[in-house]
């Protein structure tokens, strides 16, 4: 989740967000910067349109939906930022929310369930979980809204995959794994390696990392362990909303698991059968803001700095 170089290595995609937006490597454009016509420092638009919409009208009606994604780059702080402002504003519209983690691995829920309910400290829960090995991003670009959660009395939940786990299926695949590694993810029989455009996409973007010089069996492992990744944390989700339907679940996840729904949504979608979903890309790169309207998310947010 750290590094495309390490990933490279070991052919296991980490953060997929993180590997688009670099092989993007985009910024925000002049045009999008231009769009904010209020004194807010963000703005929020549909792909393919140039027009920023009421931030009020859209965060209403997305209080209303069963998840929303909030797709970042995990090293970028603003988005951070915006996920808070979100949030803060949801919890007003809906205060029935739950926050959804990719920043958390599964096996560590009773970690988080004992800090919220103030029976360890924060330096405990970085502690006990692990967080600095397992995810390692500045624990400051989170806390904030996990302390946010903990106030308002809000669940939070771990979405992730062990790390050993998704490691060891890159190296070997699907059918390495012990019953004790299959603990925590989907049986086989949840887990779709797909669609095809899913497949495809990032067939190109693992054989740019490689430059061509890797084989398929190399890939197909890559992408088991990717789609491993999105079905476990679809699996995650799902089961929140089956456990309490009537909470609006706010994922923070990387944005590679977002877009055009092939990720994360489209299983969460296969698992609860009319499931409404929203999913908004923080301070997308320039080739996301350049697809078509609906392809590549609902909306795209962004966040302004300094002089527009």
């Amino acid at each position: 989740m750290k590094s495309i170089i390490w990933l490279a290595k070991v052919s296991l995609t980490c953060s997929l967000g993180m590997l688009l937006y670099l092989s993007a490597a985009g910024s925000l454009t002049n045009l999008a910067r231009a769009e904010a016509t209020t004194d807010q420092p963000f703005s929020i638009v549909r792909p393919g349109t140039q027009q920023p919409l009421s931030v009020e009208s859209v965060l209403k009606k997305i209080a209303r939906v069963n998840v929303v994604y909030l797709g970042e780059t995990h090293d970028r702080p603003e988005d951070h930022q915006a996920q808070l402002t979100i949030i803060q504003a949801l919890h007003r519209l809906n205060p029935q929310l739950v926050v959804g983690m990719e920043m958390f691995q599964r096996p560590y829920q009773p970690v988080i369930d004992r800090y919220l309910a103030g029976k360890i400290t924060e330096a405990e829960l970085i502690e006990q979980s692990q967080y600095p090995k397992r995810w390692g991003f500045p624990w400051e670009f989170y806390a904030p809204i996990v302390r946010f959660a903990r106030d308002k009395g809000l669940p939070v939940i771990a979405l992730n995959t062990l790390t050993e786990v998704t490691r060891k299926v890159a190296r070997s695949g699907l059918e390495s794994l012990t019953l004790a590694e299959k603990r925590f993810i989907p049986p086989n029989s949840a887990i779709a390696l797909g669609p095809v455009s899913y497949r495809q996409r990032l067939g190109q973007i693992y054989d740019d990392i490689h430059h061509g010089k890797t084989s398929q069996a190399n890939f197909e492992r890559f992408f088991q362990a990717q789609v491993l990744w999105d079905e476990t944390m679809a699996e995650r989700i799902a089961q929140s909303l089956q456990q309490e339907p009537k909470r609006l679940v706010v994922v923070l996840v990387g944005q590679g698991h977002v877009v055009y729904g092939d990720g994360i949504p489209s299983r969460v979608a296969r698992r609860v059968p009319k499931v409404s979903q929203v999913s908004i890309l923080l301070n997308p790169p320039e080739e996301f803001q350049n697809q078509k309207e609906g392809a590549i998310a609902d909306y795209f947010w962004f966040t302004f700095s300094g002089n527009r």
